[in-house]
């Protein structure tokens, strides 16, 4: 049991860590990020606080969203 258990909390921290990574690179490929970023016409419409407020969002949603999928599909297929 005790194997079964380490090798859950492995892939749920190998999910976690590939989330808050997979997370801010596919947010900063979307125009809308960019455009705010300064891809804009004529830098228009940059705003660099989505920096401060988008950015670890993301990385949090993306660290949590995978394992709390892994939990939900462990206790489906588990009984």
């Amino acid at each position: 049991m005790k194997r079964r258990v380490d090798g859950v909390t492995c892939a749920g921290c190998a999910l976690s860590a590939a989330g808050a990574t997979a997370a801010p690179l596919l947010w900063l490929s979307i125009s809308r990020t960019q455009r705010h970023l300064g891809a804009g016409f004529e830098n228009e419409g940059m705003d660099y606080s989505v920096l401060l407020t988008e950015l670890p969002l993301v990385i949090l949603a993306g660290a949590f969203l995978p394992v709390l999928t892994l939990i939900l599909l462990i206790r489906v297929f588990r009984n």
